[in-house]
């Protein structure tokens, strides 16, 4: 039996496994109940396995038969607090306010199955593999708190990970079952710009007595939009997004403050770093205008994930040979969503990459997209996921 035919013959336990996942999604750093059902899935293989201090992770080396590189394989396990609107016939959360609208699901139980394969093939294996079940994607850096943990050394200090490679299921954009990539950035940035802007508050009849905040903030929110257009080239562009926007509580009182919040978006890392200085920036430069006091902070959360050009060749000739060249395409373009796999393609040359798993009957142009509490996914890529995850490790060569 070939590797995509075994693949398949796990097909029903993945899609068991995939519905108990579904049914009780988790948020954050804690996954209690979903690191317990990866434990049991993973129960009887030939596997050194550990969890994580500061979060409930999932670390799983597998012995191979050589002595060539360590292979990362990763696959996020945490849900969104979005209140699930399934399609009929598709699984369904139990739990009010809480949904896997982002596949994570699937990300797990295809890594199951990836773990299933090679500890079938690990004589196959040039080297090991450390499997990285990894809570808090969605926000939390997981990721990095993975790494501080040893993730990249789980298989020895003599014997680091040498290539990473995570898989992202999409509920639109691609056709089901059809993988893409490409080289160099494929995931954004983001960051977070949070400002308090403080002024004296007053009669709304008469202002100059005031210091209203509020007029200043606008200028805020405005301003930051023409720094983007006229500071960055539209080369290498930046995103901001004024997400939360607070002030005041009657319609006759200027407030003593106003508040926004924004999401920052970029695609390089000299992008990134400009906008943490530019934006900050624009926004003192408007208080001080105004005689106004104002309190800045600038998060830099996830870095641009940026696949290694051979990397990512390397995954998009390995998803041709399994699965058929119509069934690979080439990204245009990277996509403004973050991702923290970002932190390990940082330190290791490895390569990210989405699997469409649009349901059948619809348009993968207008198909309700990853968060959405209509997303769903099409469980019949479990096989191929799995196969195509197996494949990049063990095609791996000194």
């Amino acid at each position: 039996m070939d590797l995509l035919e075994a693949a398949h013959a796990l097909q029903p336990e993945l899609v068991a496994l995939r519905r108990a996942l579904h049914a009780e999604p988790e948020l954050g750093l804690r996954l209690p109940l979903t690191q317990r059902k990866v434990l049991d899935a993973l129960d009887g293989l030939p596997l050194e396995v550990t969890r994580g201090t500061a979060l409930d992770s999932v670390t799983a080396v597998l012995r191979g038969g050589g002595d060539g590189p360590t292979v990362l394989l990763r696959g996020d396990m945490d849900a969104l607090p979005v209140h699930e609107r399934a399609p009929a016939g598709e699984p369904g959360s139990v739990l009010p306010g809480r949904m896997h609208a982002c596949g994570h699901d699937l990300h797990t139980a295809i890594l199951v199955g990836a773990a299933r394969l090679l500890a079938d093939r690990r004589e196959q294996l040039a080297g090991d593999v450390v499997l990285m079940f990894q809570p808090g994607e969605e926000g939390d850096g997981g990721a990095d708190i993975m790494i501080d943990e040893g993730v990249l050394t789980a298989a020895g200090p003599d014997r680091p990970v040498a290539a990473a490679y995570a898989l992202h299921v999409s509920s639109a954009l691609l056709a089901s079952g059809v993988t893409g990539i490409r080289p160099g950035p494929i995931m954004a940035a983001a960051d977070r710009l949070r400002v308090v802007v403080r002024g004296r508050g007053g009669h709304g009849s008469s202002p100059h007595a005031a210091l209203d905040p509020i007029p200043a903030a606008c200028e805020m929110v405005t301003a930051l939009q023409t720094a983007v257009t006229r500071t960055f080239s539209a080369f290498d562009p930046v995103v901001v997004t004024v997400g939360t926007f607070h002030a005041g509580d009657a319609h006759n009182v200027i407030p003593d403050e106003a508040s926004f919040t924004a999401t920052v978006r970029s695609f390089s890392p000299d992008a990134a770093a400009r906008a943490a200085e530019v934006l900050p920036r624009v926004v003192r430069g408007i208080a001080q205008a105004h005689g106004l006091a104002v309190e800045v902070a600038y998060e830099q959360d996830y870095p641009v994930t940026v696949n290694h050009p051979a990397e990512a060749a390397f995954v998009a000739d390995t998803a041709r040979e399994l699965l058929g060249a119509e069934r690979c395409t080439e990204l245009p373009d990277p996509l403004a969503g973050s991702e923290d796999f970002s932190f390990v393609l940082n330190r290791v040359p490895g390569a990210y990459f989405f699997l469409g798993a649009t349901l059948p009957g619809r348009d993968p142009d207008t198909a309700p997209y990853n968060h959405s509490p209509e997303a769903a996914f099409d469980e019949s890529v479990l096989a191929d996921g799995a196969a195509l995850l197996a494949a990049l490790a063990l095609r791996q060569r000194a």
